[in-house]
């Protein structure tokens, strides 16, 4: 078996929610611990931390485990999507799985696993907490797939629990109110382990949050209530620079608006790991933050393509991400600006283009998945927001239209799905 045989094995012999949507979505942890008993329970062999939430799970997940490298722990990192790479998902100090652990998995445990009909995600979660055990990691961060409460992660005993923020996404599976969501996030909160809360605001997401912390008995801490960041600005060029208390000034590699309330719930982690004896100090902070892209692999935030014309693409595809994301394209300096847009069908389309600015133009396209929305429909949603632009059967054609019709004072922003930005990124690299 080849590894291009493998990753097909996996795409289509287990439902990929990545591709079709709810038809993957599996409800429930029983072939979950199934697995997880056959392989002899591997995530306790190592400390983990769980990083859930609607936005921003992918850049915590991330600029965590660069800090901890920078202090010399022997990271594991489990995240989602993939943008290019299956690999990407189960990374240890950054380096993605080998092509041939993947082939062996499926090789040596195929006969266990397809009486169980898993989906794609189960037998993902199964392979890394396997993997990172044999690679003997000290800790392991693990980003939640979908929701929290029925996620296949939800079996690991972490160290700290952190849920980001709540915003509407999944709907379908996790509730048509933040309240419901926040319930369904709020399962990873676990007895005697602290949880971070990124943004909860004062309302019911708040009270959902600090309810099911009083079941278990466990403590909250509320990153926007903590004052370790002290003043931050954004430079176009080098990106963020932040004032804490404790660490001095930080220089953020990440440039996304969304960056500011990120690093708030970092730092409030780190905080809540150094309480748990981790250890982490000054210099794995600062280093952490600064190179979390050439330490972890990260790709798709506010992630510079080209500079001439300025080619930005971003994964942020709900009303959460995208408030920022807007806000961000506005004050960018530019002459004319681009946007090269796809969305997959069971988002909020209607609320994300109500979003985008009206004198951009418009390279409408899909992705490669079967869940994107036919770019027709798409572009006849848009008009009735007052965007207009052309039609173009993918992100490859789409970018070359672009490119053509762009200056080098213009800005292209690629995105509205993390689909978009795949297709993009497996055109250039």
């Amino acid at each position: 078996m080849t590894y291009q045989e493998a990753t097909t094995y996996l795409f289509t012999a287990a439902p990929l929610f990545q591709n079709i949507g709810a038809g993957a979505y599996k409800e429930g942890l029983s072939n979950t611990q199934l697995l997880d008993k056959h392989f002899n329970h591997p995530h306790r062999n190592y400390r983990t931390i769980h990083v859930g939430g609607t936005n921003g799970k992918g850049s915590t997940s991330h600029t965590l485990a660069a800090v901890l490298q920078s202090q010399g722990y022997r990271v594991g990192l489990y995240t989602s999507p993939h943008l290019v790479d299956f690999r990407e998902r189960i990374r240890v100090n950054g380096e993605m799985i080998p092509q041939q652990r993947v082939i062996d998995f499926i090789e040596k445990e195929r006969s266990f696993f397809e009486p169980l009909h898993p989906s794609f995600f189960e037998l993902a979660t199964a392979l890394a907490f396997q993997y990172f055990a044999e690679m003997k990691v000290d800790v392991a961060v693990i980003e939640v797939g979908l929701g929290g409460r029925l996620d296949c992660t939800n079996i690991i005993q972490p160290d700290l629990s952190i849920i980001t923020n709540i915003s509407f996404d999944h709907v379908q599976f996790l509730g048509n109110t933040l309240p419901k969501i926040a319930y369904e996030k709020a399962g990873i909160i676990k007895r005697q382990v602290p949880a971070v809360i990124g943004e909860a605001g004062d309302g019911e997401v708040r009270a959902v949050f600090e309810e099911e912390a009083r079941k278990v008995g466990t403590e909250l801490i509320f990153a926007e209530e903590e004052d370790e960041l002290t003043g931050f600005s954004l430079s176009p060029v080098t990106g963020y620079t932040y004032s804490t208390k404790s660490y001095g000034e930080l220089h953020g590699q990440l440039s996304g608006y969304c960056q500011e309330k990120n690093i708030r719930t970092i730092l409030a982690a780190i905080k809540v790991l150094n309480q748990s004896g981790y250890g982490i100090d000054t210099e794995a902070v600062k280093e952490g933050v600064s190179n979390v892209c050439q330490l972890t692999g990260l790709m798709g935030r506010w992630q510079t393509i080209s500079t001439h014309p300025l080619t930005i693409c971003d994964t942020g595809h709900n009303v959460g991400g995208m408030q920022y994301i807007t806000r961000q394209l506005q004050e960018t300096p530019h002459r004319k600006l681009h946007i090269i847009i796809g969305m997959v069908n069971d988002k909020d389309v209607n609320t994300v283009l109500s979003m985008l600015p009206k004198d951009a133009t418009y390279y409408f396209t899909q992705a490669s998945v079967a869940r994107a929305m036919p770019v027709e429909e798409f572009a006849e949603i848009a008009q009735k927001h007052n965007l207009h632009g052309s039609c173009y059967a993918n992100v490859g054609t789409a970018y070359s239209a672009a490119r053509q019709n762009a200056d080098e004072n213009d800005m292209i922003f690629v995105g509205g799905s993390t689909f978009i930005v795949a297709d993009m990124l497996y055109n250039i690299l």
